[in-house]
């Protein structure tokens, strides 16, 4: 017999998850008026509430798209969920951006619901990197509740096949940090049975996570099912370490009102399922143990279902966003918008490039305690493959400045979580070659983050990779990556051609509110590409900073011979710079070499301007050059400028090869050089 101390909490649990069944009765009732896809959580409403009823106002919540009965225990409205599902202008989590509980808030009275994609796991590694922000509060006393905070991220079973999860799950282990993997299991992965897409379930999978504790329940009966909740929470909070809560439930709806039941599931066994529906549960409770008649029951979910009915007729009605503000929340404002600082400081002797990010490195953790910088091999013993974090553990402890696994994903995605929290992580990747695992967070969170949230959740994140050929690193330790990166809406790009530029960028970069990616050519950390002595520069003072953005005229025309139409313009950026530099010694006064140092966003002032102003143009880039970032801007500029130009914009690049070689007289023969941009400016110069 059930204890009748949880009549209360029954009672309470009734209408909500009466309100979650309503509307999704309501949503397919009215299936040819909703234009937009949507799940609902029909099977797993005993779970959600139990779940919901444990979470405070100081948690952190990543749901996932089946999760509306969680969403309406915590208090959010009929009303706001369904202005999501009809992606009106109301819509208070995306403004009419995102899909149906998509979740993103930042409101007082509620747990903090970050963004996240529609990825299936793609929030596992955020959630443990918020839960890894936890601990770096409560370590550092920044956290003063009563309550230990913890942070709670929702999966379907689905989802336990993703590398990512596996990734976030080993983290989670690693570090000990507080966090509950709630996994939902209803047997299916859209229209696969559980048996066609895994070996074994959640729970079992768990056991090979040295650290990860476990728990398995059944997810129909809800008085049963809180008591252990309940239990598995007071846990997490008093012991700090994580668990993974896994939850057989039904699946008693559609996967999505876009891959409907009937088409996958046979009658028969949908029948079946439907006694496991948890809300008879609930009522059999509420006749057995609290005194309702059936009477009091129809009655109730009468009242329930003309309310939600009468809530969606109305909200049907209400306004579209507005197409005006559709380019709003792209970025959230930018904080350097002009130089400071002295960029040549009396009496200091130059410095290499590295060892000025280094320096910088160092101001910035000194100055910003809410900086973490993590990455591979970027502790004490090695201190950076390039030397480019040495002794930075030593000087800030390492709960600031540690080491990672091999997981570029986890990198990324951790830090993505920390930033919801408040932290601002400095992330280091090893070699830009090895970046791609991380695509899919930069892409599906992190770029998108600040616009699908409407502005809620800006990413202050600082992405240091180093690029470029310098001699020998072969095919996967040489590459340039900027024309693939530029193509992400979201994100910002600098790319530093020599120590003074590193410096100021990346202060600049760290300040901004958005996600910026340094790009950090390797063969000017310490100037070992030939000619590139020039990276090396006087080292700025601790305030010097560049705004995001703003392009450098390194080399000007002599004014005559612009007058008389006898110049050109080189526009590069990175190493190109300092063989654009030297190139140009070859025609005296003839030509203006233009340092990008801002990839994204692009001073196409300063780039237009030049361009109109000597009427020959020529961009470098060393990438392969079809398809490339400078490819594209050629073209954009051509638009721009047609009618100021004396002949087409010339473009030098790479070729077009699949990898860098690793023999150097290749990789040599394949990259552009100074014999190369001496050819393209004769041409030029001769129109």
């Amino acid at each position: 017999m059930h204890d009748p101390i949880f009549a209360q909490p029954v009672i309470q649990a009734y209408p909500i998850a009466l309100k979650a069944r309503a509307l999704a009765n309501i949503y397919e009732r009215n299936k040819r008026r909703i234009p937009y896809v949507h799940a609902t959580s029909g099977g797993h409403e005993a779970i959600q509430i139990a779940v919901g009823m444990q979470l405070t106002t100081t948690d952190i919540l990543y749901p996932y798209y089946r999760d509306d009965a969680l969403l309406l225990t915590l208090g959010l409205t009929p009303q706001e969920l369904i202005r999501q599902l009809l992606a009106k202008a109301g819509d208070p989590f995306s403004g009419g951006r995102n899909y149906y509980a998509h979740t993103a808030l930042k409101r007082a009275g509620f747990p903090i619901i970050p963004h996240q994609s529609s990825g299936t796991g793609m929030q596992a590694l955020a959630a443990v990197g918020a839960a890894q922000a936890l601990q770096y509060k409560k370590k550092h006393k920044q956290h003063t509740e009563s309550i230990n905070p913890l942070v709670l991220c929702s999966l379907g079973d689905g989802a336990m096949t993703e590398g990512e999860v596996s990734e976030a799950l080993q983290l989670a282990a690693l570090h000990q940090v507080p966090i509950i993997f709630l996994v939902q299991d209803n047997e299916w992965g859209l229209s696969a049975r559980g048996s066609e897409q895994r070996s074994m379930d959640a729970y079992t999978y768990a056991a090979g996570f040295k650290g990860l504790n476990r728990l398995q329940l059944d997810g129909r009966d809800f008085v049963p099912l809180l008591k252990q909740v309940q239990t598995a929470f007071d846990e997490v909070r008093s012991k700090q370490q994580p668990l993974l809560l896994h939850v057989k439930v039904p699946l008693l709806a559609h996967h999505t009102s876009g891959v409907r039941k009937e088409w996958y599931r046979s009658e028969s066994e949908l029948d079946i399922i439907q006694t496991d529906d948890p809300i008879l549960y609930i009522e059999e409770y509420l006749q057995k143990q609290a005194g309702f008649s059936r009477l009091d029951l129809k009655s109730i979910q009468q009242e329930i279902t003309a309310a939600m009915t009468c809530i969606f007729e109305a909200l049907e009605q209400e306004a579209e966003p507005d197409p005006r503000f559709l380019t709003q929340h792209i970025y959230a404002p930018a904080t350097i918008i002009k130089e400071a600082g002295n960029r040549q400081p009396k009496d200091q002797s130059s410095v290499f490039m590295v060892e000025a990010l280094l320096n910088g490195m160092t101001e910035i953790l000194a100055q910003y305690p809410e900086a973490i910088y993590f990455g591979q091999d970027v502790g004490s013993r090695l201190g950076g493959v390039f030397r480019e974090s040495v002794d930075l553990q030593n000087k800030f402890g390492k709960d600031r400045v540690f080491n990672t696994p091999i997981q570029e994903a986890g990198i990324l995605g951790t830090a993505l979580g920390m930033t919801a929290l408040g932290l601002k992580p400095i992330v280091q990747i090893q070699f830009a070659d090895y970046f791609w695992p991380a695509m899919n967070q930069l892409i599906g969170e992190i770029a998108k983050s600040c616009y699908l949230s409407n502005g809620q959740f800006s990413v202050p994140m600082l992405i240091r990779i180093p690029c470029g050929a310098y001699g020998g690193g072969g095919p996967y330790h040489s590459a340039s990556i900027e024309s693939i990166l530029t193509t992400i809406k979201g994100i910002k790009i600098a790319y530093p051609s020599n120590a003074a530029d590193a410096k100021g960028l990346l202060k600049a970069a760290f300040l901004d509110p958005n996600p910026v990616i340094l790009l950090e050519h390797k063969g000017l950390y310490w100037s070992k590409l030939a000619h590139t002595q020039a990276a090396q520069t006087v080292e700025p003072s601790v305030d010097y900073v560049i705004p995001l953005g703003q392009a450098k005229i390194v080399l000007e025309a002599d004014q005559d011979l612009l007058e008389q139409g006898e110049t050109m313009v080189i526009i590069t950026y990175g190493a190109n710079v300092h063989h654009a530099n030297r190139a140009a010694r070859h025609f005296k006064g003839q030509v203006e070499v233009i340092d990008l140092r801002t990839l994204v966003p692009l001073d196409e002032q300063m780039v237009v301007k030049a361009i109109k102003r000597h009427g020959k143009c020529l961009l470098i880039t060393e990438e392969p050059l079809t398809n490339s970032f400078i490819e594209s801007l050629a073209g954009r500029m051509s638009q721009y400028c047609f009618q100021w130009l004396d002949a087409p914009i010339a473009l030098l690049g790479a070729k077009d090869l699949p990898a860098i070689p690793l023999n150097r007289t290749l990789e040599a023969a394949m990259l552009p050089n100074e014999a190369d941009i001496i050819q393209q400016i004769e041409r030029l110069l001769c129109h």
